[in-house]
């Protein structure tokens, strides 16, 4: 008789336990679980997430390249951090952000109405939901980031453009712990981001892409200045 092999068993593959790993510490340090400036040890990690080491170290790698992570050398022993909140790391993702969207949004606008109204109504319908979300008792951090993340696929997704959804998908997820701290301290100011996603709105129903472009450009512009002052207020490592 033939034993199953492992791979039939159901059973994760390494790959998955990495991948795994990293989707849950990469959480954690978005919606600031671990906060800025926290030094991370393996063997806590692990027992955290109930996995074994080995999933862990190469997670934390990745964390690493992508900038959540920071390692310093001390001796012979290498001590990791998440990496702090600063008011120019944001300026700089945000403005990266801000070039790829911009581009999306100009191709969007080039569309046929037919494909543009459901867009514009879409990303209309996203701002009346932030706006009450705002006015509801308690505004959740957490559905008001799933909101403006919808907002602002949905252009870039209508764009279509494969080399441009790389890059997105490469660049947008290192900036997502920014934006989930805008999202948690600044909910008081998204009046003003919903009056800045009107132009870009605006901009998509005319088919006015230079305009289109450079509104979303402004967007998170302004965006990165807006948290640059709550990052200044609160420090590096943060109080939130």
């Amino acid at each position: 008789m033939t034993t199953p092999s492992r791979a039939g068993s159901g059973a994760p593959s390494t790959r998955d336990r990495i991948s795994e790993a990293y989707e849950q510490l990469r959480d954690l340090i978005v919606r600031g679980r671990l906060a800025p400036g926290s030094r991370i040890i393996e063997t806590d990690v692990a027992r955290r997430l109930a996995v074994s080491r080995t999933p862990v170290r190469s997670a934390l790698q990745r964390l690493q390249q992508e900038g959540y992570v920071y390692a310093a050398d001390e001796g012979r022993r290498t001590r990791l951090t998440v990496t702090p909140l600063t008011g120019k790391d944001a300026r700089e993702l945000f403005a990266i952000v801000g070039v790829v969207e911009g581009l999306a949004a100009y191709w969007a606008a080039e569309m046929a109405w037919a494909a543009r109204e459901p867009l514009v109504e879409e990303l209309r319908e996203l701002d009346d939901l932030l706006l009450a979300e705002l006015e509801g008792e308690s505004p959740d951090p957490n559905r008001i980031f799933s909101l403006y993340t919808r907002f602002h696929r949905e252009y870039v997704d209508a764009a279509d453009g494969p080399r441009l959804l790389t890059l997105h998908d490469a660049v947008k997820p290192q900036a997502d712990r920014y934006r989930f701290l805008y999202s948690s301290a600044l909910i008081t100011r998204i009046p003003e981001s919903v009056k800045e996603h009107g132009e870009i709105i605006r901009a998509l129903e005319t088919g006015d892409g230079e305009r289109a472009e450079r509104a979303v450009r402004t967007n998170w512009r302004n965006a990165a200045e807006r948290l640059g002052r709550v990052i200044d207020t609160l420090g590096e490592r943060g109080r939130w």
